[in-house]
């Protein structure tokens, strides 16, 4: 639902024009004052601003010039409204970022026309900003693999329909490429491509992340909130690990899927959209529907177009080249583009079961650039101790070590790597998932011969 503030010192303009614009199907509020409308500005979302020039305690112009300061995305569409306008005014006003200016008496046709084309403006502005977040990855499926080409072909013939996607796998395998790389061949590549990460999401919250939220109706939230629904208007929307939606959101979803429209919470009137939905899960949902955690009927909207991502250790002939490609992204970002690996290293690490997956192998990566900050050429002993088993064993099997002393020195060092990388790097949040105090951490590591970065 697009927001109009109309700030003007005439309480018969605010007054008509908010009639109007209601009647239209903008959500209006009002200021008579110049301060009010900075307040209103700060405090909630607003599209587009009708801003009078002669306002009574302060010159719109420079109320302009301090709205143009704001971030892009606090800050409105501005249409400057006057009864006294010269050219040098209307000059002046798009210097400083005006969408339009419109003279006094306003006609209702032209002002109707110019609020459309500042909010269809603003929503570009938005979607490209989001683009450039969502899409700053790459979007091609690395790996020579059946399994690989099999994906690419899928996509390729999938992309381009509106059917929803459900993408099944194992966690780090990728599902969420899939999904981009699906929008990046659809019909709908031009527009936004936004993710909610149903996981991450507190269950008090996730509701008004879906759909937003109307003033007042989120105690402690902002008083105004477009949900992921409507932003992703005319895009696609990714809900990742949809298995762990609660059945109360569950509903809500499904609903909003048969409508294609949704009533935010608070708010009065639905809202339609056009939006293509794509979902992942590493759980078994046939096993969750059965036990009542997931809706059937939700399950068969989702599941038009299923996609099964194999995990890595059933492909492992696209380690090489997801390798090469890891060393090469990440060694851009830490100034390294270079390093090279050497044949038995990559031998090794492409007979590792990965159960971390895809996502293993990049933390990996990573880790050795981190760790090895002068090594131009990765060799086995650069590799962690976990990797360093016989192919032929079964995960779980013993190690060939000299003493139980060193199995377990080994275990240690592993697991605790393990951690570090699942907490990204943050010493303070691996030592509480470890049990540990922080500085006991550092100590354990210094004595298992692990490089550590001081605090």
């Amino acid at each position: 639902m697009t927001h109009i503030l109309i700030a003007d010192d005439e309480a018969v303009i605010r007054e008509s024009l908010s009639e109007i614009l209601r009647e239209e199907g903008y959500l209006v509020a009002s200021a008579g004052t110049a301060g009010e409308a900075l307040t209103l500005l700060r405090d909630a979302h607003y599209d587009v601003l009708l801003l009078d020039i002669w306002m009574p305690d302060r010159d719109g112009l420079d109320t302009l010039a301090e709205i143009s300061t704001f971030s892009s995305d606090g800050r409105p569409e501005v249409i400057m409204i006057s009864g006294h306008g010269t050219i040098e005014t209307a000059v002046r006003a798009t210097k400083l970022g005006a969408f339009d200016f419109l003279e006094k008496p306003l006609t209702l046709e032209r002002t109707l026309i110019t609020i459309k084309n500042a909010v269809e403006k603003r929503q570009l502005r938005a979607d490209n900003r989001e683009m450039k977040q969502q899409l700053t990855g790459g979007t091609s499926i690395t790996g020579n693999s059946i399994s690989a080409k099999a994906l690419r072909q899928q996509i390729r013939l999938m992309a381009p329909t509106n059917g929803r996607v459900l993408i099944y796998g194992e966690s780090g395998v990728g599902k969420e490429l899939i999904a981009r790389a699906m929008h990046a061949e659809s019909l709908r590549r031009n527009r936004i491509f936004l993710e909610l990460k149903c996981a991450s999401i507190p269950e008090d919250f996730i509701e008004s992340e879906l759909f937003g939220h109307r003033n007042g109706a989120v105690p402690g939230a902002p008083s105004e909130k477009r949900g992921t629904f409507e932003r992703a208007d005319g895009g696609t929307l990714l809900l990742d690990e949809v298995g762990d939606m609660s059945l109360k959101t569950q509903a809500k979803v499904l609903r909003a899927l048969d409508e294609q429209s949704f009533t935010p919470l608070g708010g009065r009137e639905p809202l339609h959209v056009d939006v293509r939905v794509i979902a992942t899960t590493n759980k078994n949902l046939d096993e969750e529907i059965a036990h009542g955690n997931f809706r059937e009927d939700l399950f068969y909207r989702l599941n038009v177009i299923p996609f099964f991502v194999p995990p890595l250790r059933e492909r492992r002939e696209d380690v090489p080249p997801l390798v090469s490609e890891f060393f090469a992204e990440i060694g851009r970002e830490y100034g390294r583009p270079h390093v090279e690996i050497a044949a038995d290293a990559l031998d090794l690490m492409k007979s590792y079961a990965w159960p971390g997956n895809v996502r293993e192998l990049k933390n990996i990566v990573e880790r050795i650039l981190i760790l090895n900050p002068q090594v131009k050429r990765v060799e086995r002993k650069h590799l962690p101790a976990l990797m360093l088993r016989s192919p032929a064993r079964p995960p779980g099997a013993a190690e060939e070590f000299g003493s139980l002393q060193e199995a377990r020195e080994a275990y240690e060092r592993d697991f605790i790597l393990k951690k570090v990388d699942e907490c990204h790097g943050n010493m303070s949040r691996a030592a509480e998932a470890l049990g540990l105090e922080r500085s006991h951490l550092y100590r354990k590591m210094r004595a298992l011969g692990v490089p550590v970065r001081e605090p």
